[in-house]
């Protein structure tokens, strides 16, 4: 196994690297983006309403956060597999889901919002999270490994 390591260098270079860069946007989030639910789901969300929010900011700050989110798990799994299969069937997932979870999560919020705390929530963690890439990742290495 360490031989076989050895000789992909250059693939886990890159694997480290995407991943350094799904961390460095966790890590400053508070900077990057505009989103007040951030420090809103820390504290007991359930007792207290929902902050004010700038809907037009906060949908293009978290499309933005998806979308870079969305790259890098791309890039990601272009390098795990090497399949372009994988990479064209994971953006037209990563564009699906995307549609689905920004239409669902504004949705809630502009008709919902006090009402649905925790689909807001849950929405809200596939938008910012690579959650995505978490399921892609054993799905297609079993896909892979049931097709040789």
């Amino acid at each position: 196994m360490l031989k076989n390591l050895l000789q992909n260098k250059t693939k886990v270079f890159y694997i480290l690297l995407l991943f350094s860069f799904l961390v460095v946007i966790r890590a400053y989030e508070n900077t990057i983006f505009y989103d007040p639910l951030l420090a809103y789901f820390k504290k007991n969300y359930m007792q207290t309403p929902l902050p004010e929010l700038n809907v037009v900011k906060l949908f293009f700050s978290m499309g933005f956060r998806f979308y870079l989110n969305s790259i890098i798990s791309i890039g990601l799994l272009k390098v795990l597999f090497d399949d372009s299969k994988v990479v064209k069937f994971s953006i037209f997932l990563y564009s699906v889901f995307g549609i689905l979870f920004m239409v669902t999560f504004f949705f809630i919020i502009l008709k919902f919002g006090e009402t649905n705390k925790m689909n807001l929530f849950y929405i809200r963690r596939f938008i910012i999270q690579p959650l995505l890439l978490i399921l892609f990742i054993p799905a297609f290495y079993y896909q892979k490994k049931i097709t040789n």
